[in-house]
């Protein structure tokens, strides 16, 4: 199979596990079991896609919430 080019990374390392755990979180909202061995090859596009969507979503619903309450953080330098 092809390796390709992984561009979905984190842009914080350290919230990879985070990433992870709610992902999980959200893919069990939708009715999805996630794979024990974290594969998700074996699940449609449209199923991923559900759970990506609602991952965002929550995203920016946190985001607007921060925004609305004065609690954005200050951006690192360099970026």
């Amino acid at each position: 199979m092809a390796r390709g080019q992984k561009r979905n990374r984190a842009l914080v390392r350290e919230a990879g596990p985070a990433l992870d755990n709610f992902k999980y979180e959200v893919a069990g909202e939708v009715g999805i079991t996630p794979p024990p061995d974290d594969y998700w090859g074996d699940f449609s596009a449209r199923q991923c896609g559900a759970v990506g969507g609602h991952m965002v979503r929550r995203m920016i619903e946190q985001a607007e919430r921060s925004l609305a309450g004065g609690t954005v953080p200050p951006r690192p330098a360099g970026r």
